[in-house]
């Protein structure tokens, strides 16, 4: 009975309009009570963090090398994880009686300079920002080492003061990159190589190449792919510094936005070339050689692919610059720009024969994957002409134009003749196209005995180093010899 009399009375109210003047009543006397007996002061509320939250250390690096003190040692952020080594799932760091190189409690790798700590952590930052830079170009997918067949995870060693010797060098037997340290003649100073962007950057190049093209290291290959090996060495030192912001930034300063005025971009490895009495650095980007103009061996050869790349590298940014002028800063422009041809020629050598490959093979590559990306038509003239010039392929006109200075950088669509995607080659006897490699001014990595070989026994050793933890020592490179040499003694 009493539930009964509860739940009707419930049903009654309910269904009872609320009066206004009643609710008014109410909120009054609320605010009387708040007012007489205030609350304490409400538990601040945190602001917000960004989510989610990136794992990642710090690394000081040398921007350049030791001698350019425009940049010096400067902090950079890794965002990913790195444990102590340093080491990820890709690189290793490798300095007997150093290493592993312990990280700060905040996660850290920052050493005083001049020490063995800070040459690991230097090396290990710059080949992981090299390694990352190409595989942000497919959205983060890893670009395998030449090794990493059939499910082998192995990493890449990286030793910085990996023997004493003016040279570095990529070793795919030994799964490793190698660096040297020397003291120059009439100097007190011991020179590491792994302290130059230039030098770690140039040979990581090397390896992330031998990955996708395992068969560009090979001997039998013409000079001209062996050019693209140390010619792609040198460009991704250019657009590894021309990835960081700070870098763009002293670029356009150093050089007022002209990348043929002076600067240290164009330059590569300063301090190793000034070891060797180079003022220059060890090589200068900016230069206008023909084939006609060096000699066979691969080192001379190469520099005429990255002349001819720079030479396009700076006229995109004029024109992009030009473009943009109301809109975007010379430095921002350059960062896009130099992106966007680092792209293009990744894919053009992605698309070169797998082996024999040469200048035109790639130039023809980038000419066809510029048109399918819809870039603009002078982009094709800058690339058409600079390697017409160098005598890699023939213009199907005259280079009018461009030795006049009346390329029209209002009109996107500007061509002289026809927008053509396939040149032919210039000199089809040219000896960088059928004479046998001639690596002798090569950097460590050319001259390498191990790629001195026939491409089968390259093909076989490669297939044992796809099984994981194996190596093969410099004792293995005579193998195939003392095997002749067992049966000629029975």
């Amino acid at each position: 009975m009493f539930e009964t009399e509860i739940q009707a009375k419930h049903v009654e109210s309910a269904e009872e309009p609320l009066q206004d003047e009643v609710t008014a009543d109410f909120f009054e006397s609320m605010e009387a009570e708040t007012a007489a007996f205030p609350r304490p002061n409400p538990i601040p509320v945190p602001i917000p963090r960004p989510w989610p939250l990136f794992q990642g250390s710090r690394f000081m690096i040398w921007k350049q090398d030791p001698t350019v003190t425009t940049l010096g040692r400067r902090l950079l952020y890794l965002p990913r994880r790195i444990l102590n080594g340093p080491r990820d799932a890709r690189i290793n760091t490798v300095l007997p009686g150093t290493t592993p190189v312990n990280r700060s409690i905040s996660g850290d790798f920052i050493f005083p300079p001049d020490t063995p700590e800070a040459d690991c952590a230097h090396t290990f930052a710059v080949v992981r920002e090299t390694l990352t830079l190409y595989e942000r170009k497919g959205g983060g997918t890893a670009i395998p080492w030449a090794w990493n067949r059939n499910g082998n995870t192995d990493v890449l060693s990286v030793q910085p003061r990996g023997f004493n010797g003016a040279n570095a060098y990529y070793s795919r037997n030994a799964k490793s990159l190698r660096f040297g340290y020397f003291r120059p003649r009439n100097s007190s100073q011991t020179v590491y190589t792994c302290r130059s962007l230039d030098i770690v950057a140039h040979e990581t190049g090397h390896a992330i190449l031998d990955g996708l093209k395992p068969g560009w290291l090979g001997y039998g290959n013409p000079p001209q792919t062996g050019g693209l090996h140390e010619s792609f060495g040198d460009l991704t030192a250019i657009f590894l510094a021309l990835s960081q912001l700070d870098q763009v930034e002293a670029v356009i300063a150093l050089s007022r936005a002209n990348l043929h005025n002076r600067n240290f971009l164009k330059r590569l490895a300063e301090q190793f070339g000034q070891s060797l009495g180079r003022s220059e650095g060890l090589r200068n980007a900016d230069n206008d050689l023909k084939l006609s103009q060096v000699s066979n061996e691969v080192h001379a050869i190469s520099k005429v692919f990255t002349g001819g790349i720079y030479d396009v590298l700076a006229d995109i940014f004029n024109y992009e610059r030009h473009r943009q002028r109301d809109t975007a800063g010379p430095a921002r422009v350059l960062l896009e720009v130099s992106r966007q041809l680092s792209d293009l020629l990744l894919d053009a050598l992605i698309q070169a024969p797998d082996t024999g490959a040469t200048y035109a093979d790639v130039v023809n590559r980038m000419l066809q994957i510029s048109h399918a990306n819809g870039e603009p038509a002078i982009y094709r003239t800058f690339i058409r002409n600079r390697f017409t010039y160098r005598e890699v392929v023939v213009s199907p006109t005259p280079l009018t134009a461009m030795t006049q200075g009346q390329i029209d950088l209002d009109n996107p669509d500007f061509v002289e003749g026809e927008d053509l995607m396939e040149l032919e080659t210039a000199f089809p006897d040219h000896p960088s196209l059928v004479a046998t490699q001639d690596r002798s001014g090569c950097c460590g990595t050319m001259q390498s005995p191990e790629y001195l070989q026939d491409q089968k026994v390259l093909d076989a050793n490669l297939a044992r180093l796809s099984k994981p933890g194996v190596v093969l020592d410099e004792e293995s490179l005579l193998e195939d010899e003392m095997k002749h040499l067992a049966k000629s003694f029975k």
